[in-house]
This record gives C-alpha cells, sequence and structure tokens, in this order.
C-alpha cells in the first residue's frame, strides 16, 4: 500500500503484527519452550499473554505482504521475471546481510548459556551455513523472509482470486493438507538432515492458501470500491471468539503439561485461521477513522521484525540467574525489547548507508526506480 493511498487500517494491521511477534517471542524461555522448568502458577501469566498475541503470527505479515504485492500489481503491472528481480532486492539482500550479522552475533547469547562451543561449531559446518541460507535457520524469525519469497513465486496464482475471490477458501483445504503432511514428515523423517527441507517446502505449497486469502480479499475490496465493507465485521467477530476459545483451551494445556499442544487440532485450526479473520476484520472497518500516526509508524514494522532478536537476546542474558519469575521476566523482556527496537530502527532508517537492511532505503549507490512494462496479454 502506497503512503498516500491512506488506507490506514492496513498499516494499522502491520504495527499489530510486529509489535506482536516480539511480544510473542517474549513469552517464551531463552530455549523458545513454555517455561517447562517453572511450576502451572507460574506459567499462567506468560501462556495467557502468548495467548492474545499469538492471534497476529508471521502468518498475518505474509498476507500483508501479498496483498500489498498484488495490489501494487494491480496499479503498475510487471511481468514475472520485473518482479522476482524486485522482490529479491528488497527481500533476499537484507536477507543475506542479516544471515551473516545472526550468525556471528549469535555467540555472544551461547558465551552466555553455556553453549559456545556449539555454536562455533556450526559456523564452521557448511551444511549449517546452506539451512542458513534456504531455511532461514540462522535465528528463530529468520524463516520468514525466504518462505515470503517462495511465496512470491506463485503470485499469478492469487491473482485469480482477485477475480474469483471465492477462491481464498481454499486456505482451508491447503492447512488441510499441511496438517497431514507434516504429519507424514515427521513421522517417517524424524531425525533426518531432510526433514526441515521438507517441512518447509510442505510449508511454502501449503501457505498458498494464505496467498489466496490476500488475493480474494483484494477482490473484495475493489468490489466495495476500497470503503471497506462494514458488513462483514459481526461473523469476522463471532468467528474470531470461536477460535480464540479454542485458543484458550490449547493455552490451559500448555500451563498443565509445560508442552506446546501440538497434538491438539482445534488449536491447529485457531492458530492458522485467526490471522486471516485479523486481516479481514480489519478490512472491515477500514471505512472508520484511524489514527494517521499510524501511517507513520507503520513502515518500520518490518524493521521491528528483523532487529528486535538483538535486544532480546540481551534482556535474557541480563536477567539470566537473577531468579525472577516468568511473568517479570517477560515484562522486563518487553520493557527493554520494544524501545531499544524502536530507536535502532530510527537510527538505521535514517542512515543512508543502512536504511536498505530494514527495507526503508535502497542499496548504497543503486537507483530504487523499477521500469515497470506492462504484462502482454
Amino acid at each position: 500500500m502506497q503512503k498516500d493511498d491512506r488506507q490506514i487500517w492496513i498499516d494499522a494491521v502491520r504495527i499489530t503484527a510486529g509489535i506482536s511477534i516480539v511480544v510473542l517471542h517474549a513469552t517464551a524461555d531463552p530455549t523458545g519452550q513454555p517455561w517447562v522448568a517453572y511450576s502451572q502458577s507460574e506459567r499462567v501469566g506468560p501462556m495467557l499473554l502468548r495467548a492474545v498475541v499469538y492471534t497476529a503470527r508471521t502468518e498475518l505479515f505474509l498476507i500483508i505482504a501479498l496483498f500489498l504485492l498484488l495490489l501494487a500489481h494491480e496499479k503498475t503491472p510487471r511481468t514475472y521475471r520485473q518482479t522476482l528481480a524486485e522482490q529479491s532486492r528488497r527481500l533476499l539482500v537484507p536477507f543475506a546481510f542479516w544471515t551473516l550479522f545472526y550468525a556471528f552475533y549469535g555467540l555472544i547469547k551461547a558465551n552466555a548459556f553455556g553453549y559456545y562451543d556449539s555454536v562455533v561449531n556450526d559456523l564452521l559446518n557448511p551444511e549449517k551455513w546452506v539451512g542458513y541460507a534456504i531455511l532461514g535457520s540462522v535465528k528463530y524469525h529468520m524463516h520468514f523472509i525466504p518462505t515470503l519469497f517462495g511465496l512470491v513465486l506463485f503470485y499469478p496464482i492469487y491473482r485469480l482470486a482477485i477475480r474469483y475471490p471465492l477462491l481464498g477458501l481454499g486456505v482451508f483445504i491447503c492447512l488441510m493438507l499441511r496438517q497431514q503432511v507434516d504429519g507424514y514428515i515427521y513421522q517417517n523423517h524424524w531425525g533426518t538432515e531432510a526433514l526441515p527441507y521438507l517441512v518447509r517446502i510442505t510449508k511454502i505449497i501449503t501457505y498458498i492458501g494464505y496467498g489466496l486469502v490476500a488475493g480474494a480479499a483484494l477482490g473484495l475490496w475493489k468490489r466495495a470500491g476500497g470503503k471497506g465493507m462494514g458488513g462483514w465485521f459481526p461473523p469476522v467477530l463471532f468467528a474470531g471468539l470461536v477460535l480464540f476459545l479454542l485458543k484458550l483451551i490449547a493455552t490451559q494445556r500448555t500451563i498443565e503439561t509445560g508442552v506446546w499442544p501440538f497434538d491438539y487440532l482445534p488449536g491447529y485450526w485457531a492458530d492458522f485461521l485467526m490471522p486471516v479473520l485479523l486481516f479481514l476484520g480489519a478490512m472491515s472497518l477500514a471505512h472508520r477513522n484511524w489514527p494517521l500516526v499510524l501511517s507513520r509508524i507503520a513502515p518500520y514494522s518490518f524493521g521491528i521484525y528483523l532487529c528486535h532478536p538483538i535486544f532480546l537476546d540481551l534482556a535474557e542474558i541480563g536477567i539470566h540467574g537473577r531468579g525472577l519469575s516468568p511473568t517479570l521476566q517477560v515484562l522486563v523482556k518487553i520493557g527493554v525489547v520494544l524501545p531499544a527496537t524502536g530507536v535502532l530502527v530510527v537510527v538505521l532508517r535514517r542512515s543512508s548507508l543502512f536504511a536498505w537492511t530494514i527495507g526503508l532505503g535502497p542499496l548504497p549507490g543503486y537507483s530504487r526506480a523499477i521500469p515497470a512494462k506492462p504484462e502482454k496479454a
């Protein structure tokens, strides 16, 4: 969405997605687990907060990114080759920078938590670097960029949903397929080097459903004249409340067991459909008066997503061994990470040398302008 279009609703969704990811990662313990070393009562606070913020997963970012890509094509058609070239510069070049950064930055946390030698061995292992480059496995949040680029490869399919919005329902088929295929892959390839690659291929193929949602949403948006669809809000809200109830049940299971509820099927559907409802809910309220300040903040969302682990690692190192409860640890991490990341992103944005690393500037010496030619019929 171009800034001068003043579609502030989508800026609000971008901010929600960016902040929620930060809070989400702060609600887990330093190993990414649900505070398994603590009692049930101590897990309640972090897990309830996680239940709320986990409604806006990285899948919401994917829907937003694909929606904006399709909208840009509607305004300025590009060939398939031009699109891939542009997205490569916007996604893969920053991805390469942050992959190198986090590969070595991870040594700081590894040293503090006692697994320094393991990380050094990873850095010396060519196979690990292949995973860093293809899977984004260098850091828990870096998977987003190669996944998004993989989905961009299929964008002509999403354009069909603009014309035929019913194709957006394909997200149900795709998620059903992922649930079944993942089960087969984990059962038959657990512990093999092929596992993460098979899981990622399955993820990209089945996440085409989110691209269909983005295309269908744009098709409905165009039919509504860009004014929003207020009548959609009540059913979307009702469906969201039902899914959130299922998430609370899944959360209760995590509190009781200290294990993520991967085997709770209703929780699976709640997790992966909630981003769709959040996006449609915001779009249904597009006709409302949204604060203009959201449009000034929204461009920093991607940078916040990319940079927040820098300070999350430092916060976890700072509170390690201090005997704080999980709830206090989460609050400290959020209180440190959000403002610190915000400051860093603003500094990077104002730097002509580094703004490109967060998607807010061209590569030094490279013109951002891309001549676009309409695709031939």
